[in-house]
């Protein structure tokens, strides 16, 4: 960043100041992130991202590391399909003990049903960018144009300015990273290339080649190919070893390219992986066609068609622009300020994320989007399908980025595959597909533990219904009938078919059915005879999962007018579901008895699906429910981690809770601590300075969750009916939102004043009726194709 630049953003920020209850303009700043200092802990990194490839710039005057990330780099091969053998002849002995109320033998039973743990996700490399310029930085400055997906640093040493600029392009596959200096020949640097994993570098001529595989047997892992080359204007440039030199030169431009032999979850990473060596050959000739500033623009339509697309303005209040995003953030949550222009960046921060870690096919964004530096990521770096993974598309249609579903596409894909094995072996059943707690890139659907660990997390096998809920989200959208078809109502009906043979009769209701084996994810009760356990039949979140699932698969089939008698089971099996109950202390009962809580604050709250992201409980339609999950989310309080307070934000904004959506909202935003300092007073749950979420460590669900949830808290629509700020805070008095989708692939335009809607744009791309609820009235209106109605 320019000192220009920046002091034009910092008059800005003083104009807004000062003009404070004068009508804000707010188009007119910048969505950044900036920091006057580098960043030396991860949690104070910025992230930069084409949906495959990765960095994590840290920006240090003296030394700049960026951390490299490809999302398709993990350990392991395709899953055996042989894997569980005849692990389903204990389902019938742990039911059978569990219909004697016999939970602890159930519980050990359940390791006897248990598969590998997923694979890891692996860092790719490090690039250090070395300066042997001596003397003082004086205005440093480091910022993440969420505009441009741009991450500029600027400082001054010697009355020289020195600049750099990084970007991640998707069209042309590759990190960009451009060096300037103020005067001619100033920059004298050392670029290098490393690996934590097992690796090999070359230098040549301006060039370095880093090749290697990751952890794991060479001949059955993943290999992997860096190519890292440099143009200078003048100047002179050396290689030695594992380094390039830069003597004397004014402007440098770095590119970098990486391929994987990664070539699907089902091919063997040697015997049938991808020509990666040939793929980053082409990938690195192919930059010779344009110049750095081509590439720059090129990178730029790219992104903005995407993150354009939605604008969100809060007007009529005092901005805090002048502070670094750190101290912003520290102020809001230590000192309570108000400061909605950190509100609008958060928002549009999961957009970002989102954009830059979603873009390939069947390797979707995981815990950590795509940014993971450790050799071994928390929890693997993999995908935890019983809330994590769904959370992090949550956004996704809502906020007007469709297409960025595909990578779930193909990985739902090969999990049916791999589910119909797993259904075969470890559940005894031949028909449809199923996964559990996990998933990675090689599409593993098994139940996890190894037969070790607590069935708590281990044992449960409603995963995929619940992931094939995104795809049907995208159809739901878009209206897509095509994509219904082909891709969202196939994997539906396989879900369906396992679960129509998965659900069974309850002991002591045969009228019901239910599900068993269950468990409620990574919660245990307390039986009325005093048992912890997980193990139990019945439960909320099972059933929650299949209504839904059944539910959308009936209406997927009667869209595409086929299916009628199998319509008419999965009615029949909906009907006979046995529903919710609410409990003695007034809430939403989680077990099929009305036991305990092991911790009645705990993080999950799966047997609250029904209310979101699902639509069985509302205010409208089934009041006493929505009164008893206000009761659980009041017993549960407001202490919790980073993913299942982005969870909470929504869920309070279901029940037209704007006072708690929005404090559980402000809570989001509590200022964590890198961990490396040992900041014992910001060490909960919240979001560190780059703003990425404090589960902690960072899991970048929490962003995602936040920002469906504002988008929540503004619109709430199940393609029928549509209630315009239901849940809009009173210090947003003022502002608007345009841009965003509802069910029904309709547009919206919605602007307020003092709390009040004074005008929404409904752009209707498909034929449609909707009842608008706003302004305390109602409104039906029917919609064609291609049309706009404007309400006020």
């Amino acid at each position: 960043m320019t000192k220009e630049f920046f002091f034009s953003l910092t008059l800005c920020a003083i104009s807004f100041t000062a003009n404070a209850h004068k009508k804000a303009i707010t188009t007119q700043l910048p969505l950044t992130l900036w920091y006057n200092q580098e960043a030396h802990a991860f949690e104070e990194s910025l992230p930069i991202g084409n949906g495959k490839l990765g960095a994590l710039v840290y920006g240090g005057a003296d030394n700049d590391s960026i951390y490299l990330n490809d999302i398709t780099l993990w350990t392991g091969q395709p899953v055996n399909p042989q894997e569980g053998g005849d692990a389903y002849k204990w389902i019938p002995k742990i039911r059978e003990a569990l219909f004697k109320e016999d939970y602890k033998t159930a519980d050990s039973l359940q390791h006897f049903v248990q598969g590998h743990n997923s694979e890891y996700y692996q860092p790719l490399g490090l690039i250090q960018i070395k300066d042997f310029n001596q003397g003082k930085i004086s205005n440093y400055h480091r910022l993440l144009s969420l505009d441009s997906s741009l991450v500029s640093i600027s400082f001054v040493r010697n009355e020289v300015t020195f600049n750099k600029e990084y970007f991640a392009s998707h069209p042309d596959k590759m990190i960009a990273i451009r060096l300037s200096a103020s005067k001619k020949g100033a920059i004298n640097s050392d670029i290098s290339l490393t690996s934590l994993i097992p690796h090999r570098v070359k230098a040549s001529e301006k060039q370095l080649t880093m090749s290697g595989h990751v952890m794991g047997e060479e001949e059955n892992s993943i290999h992997y190919c860096s190519i890292l080359q440099v143009k200078n204007t003048d100047g002179s440039i050396s290689a030695s070893d594992s380094t390039l030199h830069l003597t004397g030169v004014t402007e440098a431009i770095i590119y970098l390219v990486n391929e994987t032999s990664y070539n699907g979850f089902d091919k063997h990473p040697v015997k049938e992986g991808a020509p990666y060596l040939e793929n980053v050959t082409d990938d690195i000739w192919h930059l010779t066609n344009f110049t750095y500033k081509e590439l720059r623009q090129r990178h730029l339509s790219d992104y903005k068609k995407l993150f354009d697309r939605v604008k969100f303005n809060l007007s009529d209040a005092k901005y805090d622009v002048q502070n670094p995003t750190d101290k912003q953030l520290l102020s809001y949550s230590d000192e309570n300020k108000h400061n909605p222009y950190l509100e609008m960046l958060y928002f549009q921060y999961g957009r970002y994320l989102l954009i830059s870690s979603s873009r390939t096919n069947g390797v979707p964004a995981n815990l950590q989007g795509l940014w993971a530096p450790a050799l071994k990521s928390p929890w693997r770096g993999n995908y935890t399908i019983n809330i994590n993974l769904e959370e992090n598309y949550w956004p996704a249609e809502s906020t007007n980025l469709p297409e960025l579903v595909m990578p779930v596409d193909g990985l739902v894909k090969g999990m049916a595959v791999t589910g119909r094995h797993n259904a075969q072996h470890f559940y005894g059943l031949n028909k449809g597909w199923c996964a559990g707690h996990n998933t990675d890139a090689w599409a593993m659907s098994n139940p996890v533990g190894t037969g070790n660990e607590s069935p708590q997390w281990s044992n449960w096998a409603m995963g995929g219904a619940w992931l094939v809920q995104t795809l049907w989200d995208h159809y739901d959208y878009t209206r897509d009938i095509n994509y219904l078809r082909d891709t969202a109502y196939p994997l539906m009906k396989g879900a369906c078919d396992f679960m129509l043979e998965w659900l069974i009769e309850d002991p002591h209701n045969p009228a019901q059915l239910i599900t068993a084996p269950c468990t409620s994810p990574e919660a245990d009760y307390i039986t009325d005879k005093g048992y912890r356990g997980s193990s139990l039949y019945g439960g909320t979140a099972d059933l929650a999962i299949i209504r839904e699932l059944f539910k959308n698969t009936i209406k997927g089939a009667q869209a595409l007018g086929i299916d009628k008698d199998y319509q008419v089971r999965l009615q029949s099996s909906l009907e006979r579901l046995r529903p919710y109950h609410i409990g003695k202390r007034g809430n939403l009962m989680e077990w099929y008895h009305d036991w305990d809580d092991q911790d009645w604050h705990h993080r999950h709250q799966s047997h609250l699906l029904g209310l979101y992201p699902f639509h069985q409980i509302s205010l409208a339609q089934t009041p006493d429910l929505a009164q008893a999950a206000t009761k659980t989310l009041e017993i549960k309080g407001d202490k919790s981690t980073g993913w299942s307070t982005g969870w909470r934000i929504n869920l309070w904004a279901r029940l037209h809770r704007q006072d708690k959506a929005y404090q559980i909202l402000r809570k989001l935003l509590t200022y964590v601590s890198p961990e490396k300092y040992k900041d014992r007073k910001h060490h909960s749950g919240g979001t560190y300075p780059n703003l990425f979420d404090a589960h902690p460590p960072f899991q970048i669900d929490g962003n995602f969750g936040g920002t469906a949830g504002i988008c929540e808290m503004l619109m709430q629509c199940d393609g029928e009916n549509m209630d315009l700020l239901p849940a809009l805070p009173d210090s947003w008095q003022q502002g608007n939102i345009q841009g965003i989708k509802a069910r029904g692939n309709y547009t919206l335009n919605l602007y307020w004043k003092d709390k009040k809607v004074s005008k929404a744009e409904i752009i209707s791309h498909a034929d449609g009726r909707l009842t608008v609820n706003y302004n305390g009235k109602s409104q039906k209106i029917t919609l064609k194709k291609g049309t706009k109605k404007v309400l006020r």
